[in-house]
């Protein structure tokens, strides 16, 4: 691991491995993990890849600002190519997962070959793992009772009143408050569950974590509020992704459900769509020979 200063204030601790010269991978993580959501990725990718995951700004030893306003996606999507600067790389895979992966999707439109801004051409392709389209995303919150039911813990993470219970406990009282009937098939190695406990521990960095949500413009209604779209509501304009786009998901998912895939085919003009069935929200390293079998064929078909 090394500190990587982005030029912006920002110092991000880092995951460099494989050949320098070689096509290069970036890895961005989801919430409540780290750059270690990839431990099973690595050992399979460095030998023919420039691996790069960052812990990205709020986690663990990376820079940790205070304040919803620093955590904005446009802010986080130029951690990104800041962080590819930073290290020499003009072009790259994005593959994110979670809140990476949403981020990822923000990567690839801007960093796309049809962008007009000044990343154009630096993303060649992106894959994305449990990890919604926003435009997608925000029509479910809105008609879909399943999705809407299975956010509501986002309004408990958004709501300030529970900013005490984090700067006592850190992050596991939150969690056990917003999931509390929530449990899970599957569990890290023992390893993987002490370090992520260490990490949650911290408040300054638990608030860094959340604050991803409180600066995010999605809409999360109430179970109350009407099944349909506001006649106010805010109009998700994205442009479509037309670079090869792999989405792998695990159909398991209590947070995230199948149907955000149903329409990603409006947005993503060219899209390879894996189905793990026996998977949930942690995809990446519940079904690690799986999510990297997927991306072999993807990687495979897309040389070039």
């Amino acid at each position: 691991m090394k500190k990587v200063d982005l030029g912006n204030n920002i110092e991000l601790q880092v995951r460099d491995e494989g050949p320098q010269d070689a096509p290069a991978l970036l890895f961005l993580h989801g919430f409540p993990e780290s750059h270690r959501t990839w431990r099973h990725q690595f050992p399979h990718f460095t030998d023919r890849y420039r691996c790069i995951a960052p812990d990205q700004r709020g986690y663990r030893h990376s820079s940790r600002p205070r304040g919803p306003e620093n955590y904005r996606a446009d802010l986080l999507v130029g951690d990104v190519f800041a962080l590819a600067d930073a290290l020499g790389v003009a072009e790259f895979t994005v593959v994110g997962h979670d809140w990476g992966g949403a981020i990822a999707w923000g990567v690839a439109m801007a960093g796309q070959s049809s962008s007009p801004g000044p990343h154009a051409g630096r993303v060649t392709r992106a894959i994305i793992a449990n990890a919604p389209h926003p435009a997608v995303m925000q029509r479910l919150l809105y008609t879909d009772r399943d999705q809407r039911a299975a956010s509501q813990y986002i309004r408990t993470f958004r709501d300030t009143a529970n900013d005490p219970l984090i700067r006592e406990g850190g992050l596991p009282p939150l969690l056990a408050k917003a999931f509390p009937d929530r449990g899970s098939s599957t569990q890290p190695e023992p390893e993987e569950q002490a370090a992520l406990l260490q990490d949650w521990s911290d408040p300054d960095s638990a608030l860094g974590m959340i604050n991803w949500y409180r600066a995010s413009t999605i809409d999360v209604p109430p179970m109350d509020a009407p099944f349909a779209v506001p006649t106010d509501a805010r109009t998700i304009d994205v442009p479509a992704i037309t670079i090869p786009t792999l989405v792998v998901w695990g159909m398991e998912d209590h947070a995230l459900r199948p149907a955000n895939l149903d329409r990603l085919g409006d947005h993503v003009s060219d899209l390879t769509v894996e189905r793990i069935a026996d998977a949930g929200h942690f995809v990446v390293w519940e079904r690690a020979d799986a999510v990297n079998a997927a991306m072999d064929r993807f990687l495979g078909c897309t040389q070039g």
